[in-house]
């Protein structure tokens, strides 16, 4: 039986992984939708629903999949397009809720992608609520114009609060829980800091080193 599943559709960052497993051997292959899918003309179109079909058909390419052997598909819209061409081929599959074993490889597989990304390691794991939006839109607006090329930018969550103003001043922080969004290094106490502020659903506050390593790297 082979089990098709998405991952990362709903995170502001990045693609959508595709991914598929044959269930008796533990055989999986995976590939991306590119975040481009999600950005103008070929988000409107919604392009990455035959991106996603024909990722699938690759992926059963790499899996020898034969027509005879079962095909469970995650019942969420991103295979619609996958469905409908199953369909006009006459080609048996169910769709179904994806659980073990590809479920969890498949969010395993995102999360060290997103992690790749250089998302820090708390927005995705150890957390109720991995990849929350405005958690990321925080990462995002640390370092806006290198980081929105990462984005969805064909959401309309992000046509909200993708341009907001963002208010700039130096601070110095007397806590110690704090790290720099920009690097993801911790910033000592006692510290001069830029300070960063913009209200999304909420005011956001933003700390980063007042001279970051990451930025003295870039030079």
């Amino acid at each position: 039986m082979i089990q098709i599943d998405d991952a990362g559709s709903g995170s502001l960052i990045g693609g959508t992984c595709i991914g598929a497993i044959r269930v008796e051997t533990n055989e999986y292959v995976f590939d991306f939708i590119p975040v481009s899918y999600y950005r103008n003309n070929m988000f409107s179109s919604k392009e990455y629903l035959n991106k996603a079909c024909q990722i699938v058909f690759g992926l059963l390419k790499r899996l020898n999949w034969e027509s005879s052997e079962r095909l469970d598909i995650c019942q969420g819209y991103m295979f619609d397009k996958l469905r409908e061409e199953l369909k006009y081929r006459n080609v048996f599959y169910r769709s179904v809720k994806i659980n073990e074993p590809l479920q969890p490889l498949i969010e395993k597989t995102f999360q060290e992608y997103a992690l790749m990304l250089g998302l820090p390691i708390q927005y995705v794991k150890y957390t109720k609520y991995p990849l929350h939006f405005h958690r990321i839109l925080r990462w995002v607006y640390a370092d806006y114009d290198n980081r929105i090329k990462l984005c969805k930018t064909g959401w309309k969550s992000w046509k909200k609060y993708g341009n907001l103003k963002v208010l700039t001043g130096n601070d110095v922080l007397y806590n110690s829980n704090f790290i720099c969004l920009k690097c993801g290094e911790t910033i000592k106490k006692g510290s001069k800091v830029k300070r960063l502020e913009y209200t999304s659903n909420c005011l956001n506050v933003i700390y980063l080193h007042n001279k970051c390593p990451y930025d003295i790297f870039k030079i």
